[in-house]
């Protein structure tokens, strides 16, 4: 792919990419394992589980120990337990990652909207970008239940074009995980990964167009489509 790439928007992940979330889903984990009477797990056992939403963290944590799928009486109430506790957690520790700020600020000052798509619901979502100063960034943000399906399903970047009145191939997606490359190639977009994120371990084999340290460095690596 030919860099600075041509763009008209451009869609970031949260978890991973934007915000350092770990600590407190963490430390929210930890706090139903409690609740349930089940052994504690490390956190980078949660890092692992983290990018396909609370629902199946949550089913991952419960299975981190017993290995098998838990019954759905079970899932249902270790899920209430670990909503209640992530409300109370939720931005404790949670901060942007290093160079976000400034890196939004310079999509923003070449003219470029600006999506945020995630697998987190709503409820999380929308509390923590505006308890990290990040919401004003933003233009659209697609949680994990705005839309019928979410990522790696194609739909939440197809509808950011769509709501931007652009071709998928001028929507980069950045993130940090398999769900967002995967999102963005059956979408059609351009994707970059950055390697700090949970996803870390594997991000040197995802179908990307680059790797990119901050998101400073992916801002560099762009420019805004010359009608």
């Amino acid at each position: 792919m030919r860099l600075p790439l041509a763009i008209r928007a451009a869609a970031f992940d949260l978890d991973g990419t934007l915000l350092d979330t770990l600590p407190d889903l963490a430390a929210a984990a930890q706090r139903t394992l409690v609740d349930l009477g089940r052994p504690q797990v490390e956190s980078e056992t949660v890092r692992r589980y983290i990018g396909d939403g609370v629902s199946r963290l949550v089913e991952r944590l419960l299975a981190a120990h017993s290995h098998r799928a838990p019954a759905a009486p079970t899932l249902q109430r270790a899920l209430a337990l670990f909503e209640r506790h992530y409300r109370a957690t939720l931005t404790q520790q949670t901060r942007p990652f290093p160079g976000v700020e400034e890196g939004l600020s310079q999509f923003l000052a070449v003219g470029l909207q600006l999506a945020c798509v995630t697998n987190k619901t709503e409820s999380f979502t929308l509390p923590l970008l505006e308890a990290t100063g990040l919401r004003g960034f933003f233009d659209l943000v697609v949680a994990g239940d705005t839309l019928a399906r979410k990522k790696p399903d194609p739909l939440p970047l197809l509808y950011c074009a769509q709501q931007f009145g652009t071709q998928p191939a001028e929507l980069l997606m950045i993130g940090d995980s398999a769900q967002d490359t995967l999102c963005a190639r059956a979408a059609g977009c351009p994707v970059f990964c950055v390697p700090y994120g949970y996803g870390a371990q594997q991000v040197r084999e995802l179908d990307c167009d680059a790797i990119v340290p901050t998101i400073v460095e992916a801002a560099r690596l762009v420019t805004p489509v010359r009608s």
